[in-house]
């Protein structure tokens, strides 16, 4: 499991802001057919849902995490703000190796309200996270991944599923949020 935290133990910085179909829709609208776009504070701080400094290194970074992964579980929100980024084309355009990964790569998300998933190689999952997961782990192949996703990590980390954590702490102080360990 991959989890950006601020250096005050949040991982979940989308706690405030319900997102939803509707805006899923008009922020991918957004990002395909417009050459800027402004945003309010509540909505800059969910659109800069990574908190570091995505250069160079981080991209070798991103890479290797990839290379590693088989398969990518998200919960819905993160899967929306995933699904609605990797596919456009500033994102191809921006960060080719990466988004190429992510567009390619096996996705599942977690979601009890989620209706369709039009991401490339993704697969809705509404039942219990944990068997679902355990049926994942048990079949040959390279590692699962979690990018994010505090909800879900919290769930797996509970049923002892999650056999290693990769922490990346950002240095932000959020001051709220949902921490990831509790």
């Amino acid at each position: 499991m991959l989890m950006n935290i601020s250096l005050d133990g949040f991982a979940d910085h989308t706690v405030a802001v319900a997102a939803d179909d509707e805006l899923h829709d008009f922020v991918t609208d957004a990002f395909e057919n417009v050459d800027t776009v402004l945003f309010g504070r509540v909505t800059y701080q969910l659109m800069e849902s990574y908190w570091h400094n995505a250069d160079e290194e981080f991209n070798e970074f991103a890479i290797r995490q990839l290379d590693e992964t088989g398969t990518l579980l998200f919960g819905r929100v993160t899967y929306q703000l995933m699904a609605g980024y990797w596919p456009i084309p500033t994102a191809i355009e921006n960060d080719p190796i990466v988004a190429g990964k992510m567009n390619s790569i096996e996705k599942v998300v977690f979601s009890r309200t989620l209706t369709k998933a039009e991401w490339k190689n993704t697969s809705i999952v509404r039942g219990n996270a944990a068997g679902e997961v355990s049926k994942l782990k048990e079949m040959q192949g390279r590692a699962i991944g979690v990018f994010g996703s505090a909800n879900l990590s919290s769930a797996l980390l509970e049923e002892g599923l999650v056999d290693e954590l990769r922490i990346m702490v950002n240095p932000i102080v959020l001051g709220s949020g949902r921490p990831l360990f509790v």
